[in-house]
């Protein structure tokens, strides 16, 4: 059977490698020294939702409260552009919640009303911190199970590996860039694995199928043939799903601007490594 055009992704695997080993030795790196910067759902703190009359001055909020004392106070738009979304570290109690609110109002021209106060404390961020860790852990240790019982045990080495890389990645971008980790992200980090399995277990469907077809060529050019196959509908997959969370990270809002960067960042990186580190993985195998 002759495969006609056939791309050399594997002449490229040692140049790729190499890139997946710096990434991931900057990953890290900025996590041991950086760590990540845990957001409220993790940290523990009061979070103060109001509604103003009218539109917000989101800048404005922000100055005032840094001005008077309120240090490390996050402010997001939260649903309309009325509604805004304060959060407060922890250390302030729920009268400093309110005291805050009776501030915000005197120093706005249009009427604000307190919609909720709430409190999460240092030990529930802690279980959530744990539980979040045992998630993405348990996930690994699954999809390794699946692909070992549907494919073979090289295949599902291939796969827990490149979904690794994809988590570490995603971390250390998080880290280096310093940008809050909270639970919208690493809800996130668990859709970037489930993507990625996805497109793993596409192109390892392919490669055994063709390890049975084209009994008479080369590992190196099944898995080139397989890629092939695979590549135009990765690409599209890819580009379609990366529009989307574009759009997203633009005018999504503050409240899932996380979460969509943490998507953009792990379907770049999970395409790259479904075409290189789970197959580079196998063909070492």
């Amino acid at each position: 059977m002759v495969i006609t055009p056939k791309l050399d992704f594997m002449k490229l695997r040692l140049a790729a490698l190499a890139l997946s080993v710096v990434l991931l030795v900057i990953s890290i790196g900025s996590l041991a020294v950086n760590g990540l910067n845990l957001g409220l759902d993790f940290t523990g703190g009061t979070l103060v939702e109001v509604t103003y009359g009218d539109s917000a001055d989101l800048s404005q909020i922000r100055s005032t409260l840094e001005n008077n004392g309120y240090a490390g106070a996050v402010v997001v738009a939260f649903g309309t552009d009325r509604d805004v979304l304060v959060r407060l570290p922890l250390g302030y109690s729920d009268d400093e919640g309110v005291a805050m609110v009776a501030l915000l109002e005197s120093s706005s021209a249009v009427p604000v009303e307190l919609q909720r106060i709430e409190f999460v404390g240092p030990a529930v961020g802690e279980e959530l911190r744990e539980q979040g860790g045992l998630a993405m852990l348990l996930a690994l240790g699954l999809v390794m199970l699946y692909v070992a019982f549907r494919f073979q045990f090289k295949f599902a080495v291939g796969a827990v590996v490149a979904l690794a890389h994809d988590v570490l990645f995603v971390l250390g971008y998080f880290s280096l860039l310093g940008m809050e980790f909270d639970l919208t992200v690493l809800a996130a980090i668990l859709a970037v694995i489930g993507y990625s399995l996805n497109d793993t277990i596409v192109v390892a469907d392919r490669i055994r199928e063709n390890f049975r077809k084209l009994r008479r060529m080369s590992p190196i050019d099944v898995i080139d043939v397989s890629l092939t196959e695979t590549f135009g509908r990765t690409v599209v997959t890819s580009l379609t799903t990366l529009l989307v969370l574009v759009a997203l990270a633009v005018v999504g809002g503050e409240m899932i601007h996380g979460f969509a960067l943490a998507l953009l960042a792990g379907v770049a990186i999970g395409t790259y490594s479904s075409i290189y580190v789970s197959a580079t993985i196998l063909l070492a195998l």
